[in-house]
């Protein structure tokens, strides 16, 4: 073979190499992000968990093309806390979001404030409930200093709560009348969205919180025609969680048709366990307002084709704290100045099928700032519960029980077999573990974890 003269040799080879060098040179486009979460949906409110009578072909398809997470768990039994927890990665009750409609602080950081720093276009689109409003969901004002645009979202349509047919939401701060399903409404507002950022070559977070099968049930009579063998009520609820699913299909359609799916992360769940009997837990214990496995454990699916190659059902525990630090793990992006202590953890090596274990615990606690509270840690396979005198029967004025239960959920998961007597160590090191992470949380309701100075609140 004849050597190329040795003058034109490098011109040869750059411009051989140019289109790679380019390719290379150009960080690979980050992924996009769509989260969406059900309100009130158990673990036992889909077809693929074994619902005897709700039909979910969808929310199927999705567990079985993805990584079906299967036990997922909400941040809090609660809607406003685990909202929280998702959109910072951190404990609600560290910044004093304990119940429904208790306010968010403006301290905090969330995700989308995170992304938005690094080009990502963010939306929110239908429940926000962390702006301290209780009771039905309201339109959410310009003005309001904890409403999705003062955390981070250019573009929201929201609403303060839970939100029904024809609802009434605000575009931007700006009330606006919608016609319709809620789920249809806030899936239609954020395909818009999705479509435009897409049309830009635009990396996104949609935010997509739906308000169903919160109370009042109320469904379309297309989405109750399947059910009218059954009870109304009955009817009611699986038509709303009928349109949840065919709206979870329309966005997962859309992100096709988009030709954007396979750099796209779609992240489903619920914000608390079930209320709406046995079948929606699965026959777990308790319900939702309860930190027992039916009250906490709730519907998880992941896809982002481009890292999940083959489909796999994982029984990691993990949880709506995780998603925080997931994103940023996925996207590469890292927030300046992060508030810590976080307690979720990236879940990123168990999307490669490397993750056999969470690496620490999950923490619950259903109430701060005041009486104790029932807390729980999930150290897989055992679950501990501290103070859980509210589910043990009658006690006297004033009087306080230290009640300590201990289940090995993996076998047990409907908490049934107290080993409290059988493992005494364990429930010493579990207690002391639990009772540490209690401390700092009530470190971090104090604002021990804020700058002390700081002209901006937020980092």
């Amino acid at each position: 073979m004849k050597t190329p003269n040795p003058t034109i040799l490098p011109v040869l080879l750059a411009a051989l190499a140019l289109p790679a060098f380019c390719s290379a040179a150009e960080p690979a486009k980050r992924p996009n992000i769509v989260l969406i979460m059900a309100d009130d949906q158990g673990w036992g409110d889909t077809g693929y968990n074994g619902h005897p009578e709700l039909k979910t072909p969808h929310l199927d398809e999705m567990a079985r093309s993805g990584l079906r997470l299967n036990r997922f768990y909400a941040g809090h039994f609660n809607c406003s806390p685990t909202r929280g927890s998702v959109l910072t990665g951190r404990h609600p009750n560290r910044y004093g979001t304990f119940s429904p409609g208790a306010p968010f602080r403006v301290q905090e950081l969330t995700v989308a404030e995170v992304l938005k720093s690094a080009g990502y276009a963010t939306g929110h689109f239908g429940k926000w409930h962390l702006n301290g409003i209780r009771g039905p969901g309201q339109p959410i004002a310009t003005d309001d200093p904890l409403s999705p645009g003062r955390n981070g979202f250019e573009e929201w349509v929201s609403v303060s709560n839970f939100y029904d047919l024809d609802p009434l939401m605000a575009r931007n701060g700006v009330a606006e009348q919608f016609k319709g399903d809620s789920s249809d409404v806030a899936t239609e507002e954020a395909l818009k969205f999705i479509r435009h950022q897409a049309e830009q070559g635009k990396s996104f977070l949609s935010v997509v919180w739906f308000g169903s099968p919160h109370v009042p049930h109320r469904a379309l009579p297309a989405d109750k025609a399947a059910y009218s063998a059954l009870p109304k009520s009955e009817q009611e609820y699986y038509g709303e969680l009928t349109a949840i699913d065919r709206s979870v299909g329309r966005l997962r359609a859309a992100l096709r048709e988009l030709k954007i799916a396979e750099n796209t992360i779609v992240w489903y769940c619920s914000d608390n366990g079930g209320a709406f009997g046995p079948k929606s837990t699965g026959s777990l214990r308790g319900s939702k307002g309860t930190l027992w496995e039916g009250g906490v454990r709730v519907p998880g699916i992941l896809e982002w084709p481009a890292r999940i190659g083959a489909p796999f059902v994982s029984e990691v525990p993990c949880s709506t704290l995780d998603i925080y630090p997931t994103v940023l793990a996925a996207t590469g992006v890292k927030a300046e100045r992060q508030i810590q202590p976080l307690d979720g953890v990236s879940l990123l090596p168990l999307l490669d099928r490397k993750m056999e274990s969470r690496g620490k615990a999950i923490p619950f606690w259903g109430h701060a700032g005041g009486p104790p509270g029932h807390a729980t840690l999930l150290d897989w396979p055992y679950k501990l519960h501290k103070n859980a005198v509210a589910f043990r029967g009658k006690k006297a004025p004033g009087e306080v029980l230290p009640t300590v239960l201990l289940y090995d959920v993996s076998k047990d998961p409907r908490e049934t077999a107290d080993l409290v007597a059988r493992q005494p160590e364990r429930v010493a090191k579990m207690t002391a573990e639990l009772e540490a992470w209690q401390a700092s949380v009530e470190k971090s309701l104090a604002g021990g974890d804020y700058p002390a100075s700081a002209s901006d609140p937020k980092p």
